[in-house]
């Protein structure tokens, strides 16, 4: 060629180019993709590394920033990426993390090393997708070592979509969303235009624009979901066209989906997709040809509406491996869809027909099925597209053999619950179907004898929903802590444990994110067994990067004893803490107080909960005034004692309340002035208690059972009572005494009968018997109860006598008749009576 010559040169080869002239004096080695490694400096003609004495994040981030790999993740030490050859060219860098570049850090004068301390870093990368429920999907976002910032979303096209996903390792792109609102209102986005053509290894490398005068600043952001899942296809005959086997292609290359669990609903997706009209049939295994990859075992549960099969829920977790030849297949209408007549409300499968056979539609139904707000696509509140628009179920003769019929054209197993009265909360549009009266055979809930379609009498809050056999839930056992436990899963209506083996960093990723606490996790194997036998439901979990919950990974199939007892998994989450309740949040304080080691739920050491554990109390001024905080608290009466010095025995962990000083009509121990919480002189043998009254299995109603045990001690009311007793005894005899001594003192011509208690018939005093002719018998006015007492209702009786009726617990004695007389020394009365009123 001659000198002079124009060179044409491609795209990408000036892209090597360009990449070899930025980039050609720094980079980061055998760390498995750009943005980590081992750090390595061109210079003198030759490679060298960065020796790891004074190594820190500091000098990382630079490295990241120079690189163009956003900000570092961790600075790491010791040739953790492999030892290096060549020159050392610096030692003990002392980067304050702002520079641009990492040679404009102060260094060491010489070294000391071998490559056995050559440093390295592991970078955020450029770009991420976050809030999208894992790394594969969300709001985009780059960080060229100065924080993240979304990327807007004008001129975004698929090829940078697609390049986003290579570049995390997340498959193609699925679906991506423009103008997606901004965050916040003040919220700036990166101020260039990315313009992809889809071969690019990174984003970095793609070609930019800025933004036409600042015409990105305060727009809408981007949103993309990648997916292992990037094309569909029908193969009949080895060609693809309206019928066939159903086929997707995943980063590993094509596979073949198996029939358990497909269903129309998929099959119209799938139909849809690809242009082909609606689905006519599913004849399984029909287009099967020996030889081929092992069959995907994926479980889709589509609605019908979906515009993707991978936009669909996916179950993979437990599912056992696909016999042989089972594999899906659709028949599709084609452009023929016109064709088919509307299904009508009678439409029903032929007599015989079972969930195992092939389904042939003979019309075209354009209703769809789905469970709503219970977290799972088997189990949540019934609604059902028609006409348009999704409606739900009324609950009235809504049971099991209606929800049998959910759960099986759902895919879902068995009902194990019909829910009422908007158990999953009310929905919203039509009420559909009322009276719904299945017998469960039915392979459509639609199928099932109704009122009609929008015929009820019904609100709302009467929607039905079901919980099926194949609904999954999540959850960490922890006794204090939020975010670490013993990790556990729903299966089959009951709660087991989950082995741990080999539940890669990935997997525990997942879990993590999936239960809102944080995007990583680990392993603990140093805590003691757990006591107590479960089910050991399900090992060998291997999640993908693509996979956003651990249903969609897959693992060995559901077994009731999968692993040994020392195999379960205990594991941390990032996003621990320690938890605001002892049980489910919320709470109130009486379930943060309670009482152990006594005979009762209303006796025994006090503890409270703090900062995600169970502690004690101190002794130190504590007293009845205390302890009748506690017993009214916990709704146990009220405080007989408040013994100390671990009179039910020691506790263990914090002692977090000392010195607490209560009147004793406080709403809670909380609310009683004490020392700041944990801070204490005091050792466990002081630990304070307390006895309440509910504790004792007997009342002071006045009833008594004879099979109620007596007591050891008397409780303080008892005593109270049988002192008080003791001395109206003592007061009763010295006025009788009195009474005596006056009669006998003064004998008049006239005379009075005091009647203190009712006497035996034939008994009681008689006026008439003392030789009194002209009597006069008076009547006495009623002695007024004291405040708060019990009524007791006293009949004069016949004959100067007096009886009474106890329908309480205070006696009242006083004279109930006065007889006045006329003597010979004229009229005369009793001068001193006397009334006398107690409580026994």
């Amino acid at each position: 060629m001659p000198l002079g010559s124009p060179v044409n040169l491609s795209f990408p080869a000036l892209f090597v180019i360009l990449f070899s002239l930025v980039f050609s004096w720094f980079r980061l080695v055998d760390g498995g993709s750009r943005c980590a490694g081992r750090v390595e400096i061109f210079q003198k003609n030759s490679w060298g590394t960065i020796c790891d004495q004074g190594w820190d994040l500091n000098d990382a981030h630079v490295v990241c920033r120079q690189m163009g790999c956003g900000v570092a993740l961790d600075a790491m030490h010791y040739a953790q990426f492999g030892e290096g050859s060549g020159p050392i060219w610096l030692d003990e860098l002392k980067c304050t993390g702002e520079e641009d570049q990492v040679w404009k850090c102060p260094t060491g004068r010489q070294h000391y090393c071998l490559h056995v301390r050559d440093a390295g870093v592991i970078c955020s990368g450029f770009v991420r997708l976050d809030g999208g429920g894992g790394p594969c999907s969300g709001r985009v976002e780059v960080n060229s070592g100065g924080g993240w910032i979304p990327v807007p979303y004008r001129n975004f096209t698929l090829p940078t979509a697609q390049v986003i996903c290579a570049e995390l390792g997340c498959g193609k792109a699925a679906s991506f969303l423009l103008d997606l609102p901004l965050r916040e209102a003040s919220e700036q986005v990166w101020a260039e235009e990315f313009q992809c053509k889809g071969w690019e290894p990174e984003l970095w490398f793609c070609p930019r624009v800025p933004c036409p005068a600042g015409s990105c600043q305060h727009r809408g952001a981007v949103q993309v979901v990648c997916s292992e899942y990037t094309e569909v296809r029908l193969m009949k005959n080895g060609s693809s066209q309206c019928e066939g086997q159903v086929e997707m292609k995943t980063s590993g290359g094509w596979i073949t989906l198996c029939a358990s669990h497909w269903n129309m609903a998929n099959a119209n997706v799938v139909c849809r997709q690809l242009g082909c009209g609606v689905a006519i049939s599913t004849p399984k295994g029909e287009y099967f040809v020996e030889g081929g990859d092992e069959i995907w075992r994926d479980q889709f549960h589509c609605s019908g509406s979906e515009s993707f099969l991978w936009n669909c829920p996916v179950t993979a977790l437990g599912v056992p491996a696909c016999a042989h030849g089972n594999t899906a297949s659709v028949v599709c209408s084609g452009n023929q869809t016109q064709l088919l007549p509307q299904c009508n409300d009678s439409w029903s499968d032929p007599a015989g027909s079972t969930a195992s056979e092939s389904h042939t539609a003979n019309c075209s139904d354009s209703r769809q099925l789905r469970l709503v707000d219970g977290g799972s696509h088997c189990a949540g509140r019934v609604e059902i597209l028609q006409q348009g628009s999704w409606g739900s179920i009324c609950d009235d003769s809504w049971d099991l053999s209606d929800a049998h019929v959910v759960c099986r054209q759902l895919g879902c197993g068995v009902a194990l619950e019909a829910t009422i009265s908007a158990h999953f909360g009310e929905g919203s549009g039509p009420i559909w179907l009322d009276e719904l009266n299945c017998t469960g055979e039915e392979a459509y809930v639609w199928q099932c004898p109704s009122q009609g379609w929008g015929q009820h009498n019904c609100r709302h809050k009467e929607d039905a929903g079901v919980i099926c056999s194949e609904f999954l839930a999540l959850r960490l056992v922890s006794e204090d802590q939020e975010c670490a436990g013993w990790l556990e899963v729903f299966y089959n209506n009951t709660w087991g444990s989950v082995c741990h083996s080999p539940m890669e960093a990935v997997t525990l990723s997942v879990i993590c994110r999936q239960l809102g606490c944080g995007n990583s996790g680990i392993l603990n194997s140093s805590v003691p067994l757990r006591e107590g036998s479960r089910p050991r439901w399900v090992d060998g979990i291997q999640c993908r990067k693509t996979d956003t919950s651990l249903w969609q990974c897959p693992s060995d199939p559901w077994k009731q004893r999968s692993c040994s007892a020392k195999e379960e998994a205990y594991i941390m989450c990032s996003g621990n803490r320690p938890k605001s309740c002892p049980a489910t949040a919320p709470c109130t304080d009486k379930e943060k107080l309670r009482l152990r080691g006594g005979d009762s739920e209303c006796s025994g050491r006090v503890e409270v909960w703090h900062e995600g554990t169970w502690g004690t109390v101190c002794d130190d001024s504590w007293s009845l005034a205390e302890a009748e905080v506690v017993c009214q608290q916990l709704g146990c009466g009220s405080a007989l004692e408040a013994p100390g010095e671990a009179a039910f025995g020691p506790g263990n962990g914090s002692i977090w309340l000392d010195e607490v000083q209560c009147r004793g009509r406080e709403p809670s121990l909380w609310a009683c002035a004490a020392a700041p919480w944990g801070q204490s002189d005091c050792k466990h043998e002081e630990d304070a208690g307390v006895r309440c009254s509910d504790s004792w299995p007997f009342s002071f109603s006045g009833t008594s059972s004879a099979s109620a045990p007596v007591p050891g001690i008397f409780s303080l009311p008892g005593i109270l009572c049988m002192i008080l007793g003791a001395l109206l005894f003592l007061v009763l005899i010295i006025l009788g005494t009195q009474l005596l001594r006056w009669r006998a003192k003064h004998q008049v011509s006239c005379s009075s009968t005091y009647s203190l208690f009712s006497e035996p018939a034939g008994q009681h005093a008689d006026a008439t018997s003392n030789s009194y002719d002209d009597v006069e018998e008076l009547p006495v006015s009623e002695i007024p109860s004291s405040p708060g007492m019990k009524e007791k209702t006293f009949f004069p009786e016949e004959g100067g006598g007096a009886r009474y009726s106890q329908t309480g617990m205070w006696i009242a004695l006083f004279p109930v008749v006065l007889h006045y007389c006329h003597g010979k020394d004229g009229f005369g009365h009793v001068k001193e009576p006397f009334s006398f009123i107690t409580r026994i």
